[in-house]
């Protein structure tokens, strides 16, 4: 990938993050179940640190 498009691939796992995120705050507060919404936001996490550290490869190369 391209830094072009790993930047851009970062920018919608931080919008889908804030989302779900937001989705899971309003489970809380009418006490929904929010155990898939959590690991959601894990392998979000996740996805962001490997675009991060790609990004990181290619600044360095």
């Amino acid at each position: 990938m391209t830094k072009q498009e790993l930047q851009a691939r970062l920018d919608e796992l931080k919008s889908d993050y804030v989302r779900i995120q937001s989705d899971m705050d309003k489970l809380e507060y009418v006490k929904g179940r929010v155990s898939s919404a959590e690991g959601q936001l894990i392998r979000l996490e996740g996805e962001i640190a490997e675009v991060n550290r790609q990004l990181e490869e290619l600044e360095e190369a």
